[in-house]
């Protein structure tokens, strides 16, 4: 017999985390995004524009661009990845759109952990990624919306996409 608190109820601890947060998704040679988290979407947003998809040995890839940091339309890196699904999500302004769904391992304080993102033009965002519920419940992570950057701030994080470090994990 469990009892709570115990075994199969108890809970993991949780990381607190702010309602703005840097994160990293090296998989894509992305290492500083700045996110709003945002616990009422279910699901996480990539800014992403240029989307395209093709075929290579019989799978499935989207090649997509992004420019990571806001205000600096200048800065912008190509990614690929294998493209997981093609589905219809709500918006925010209310209009149901069909997005690109690839999965990611995304770095955030000291956590990586892999969640799935849809693709989507957010230029006209603020943030150019939005954290939704299912990777806060991946990551183990808790929201303190009173907060923002708990888990570190970055400064001149425009310097991090002009060396030549492996990005890669």
């Amino acid at each position: 017999m469990k009892t709570k608190g115990t075994g199969a109820l108890a809970k993991k601890p949780r990381t607190v985390i702010g309602w703005e947060e840097w994160c990293a998704i090296p998989g894509l040679g992305l290492p500083a995004i700045k996110a709003k988290i945002d616990t009422g979407a279910k699901t996480s947003a990539l800014h992403a524009y240029d989307i395209r998809t093709f075929r290579k040995d019989g799978e499935s890839f989207v090649r997509f661009k992004v420019h990571p940091l806001q205000r600096n339309q200048r800065l912008e890196v190509e990614c690929v990845a294998p493209l997981k699904d093609k589905r219809a999500v709500i918006s925010s302004n209310g209009e149901k759109e069909t997005r690109h769904v690839i999965e990611i391992r995304l770095k955030i304080g000291g956590k990586k952990f892999s969640t799935e993102i849809t693709l989507t033009s957010r230029h006209k965002m603020a943030f150019r990624m939005l954290l939704g519920r299912e990777a806060l419940r991946k990551g183990g992570m808790v929201v303190d919306p009173a907060r923002s950057y708990v888990l570190g701030k970055l400064k001149k994080a425009g310097r991090l996409y002009r060396t030549d470090k492996d990005l890669s994990e």
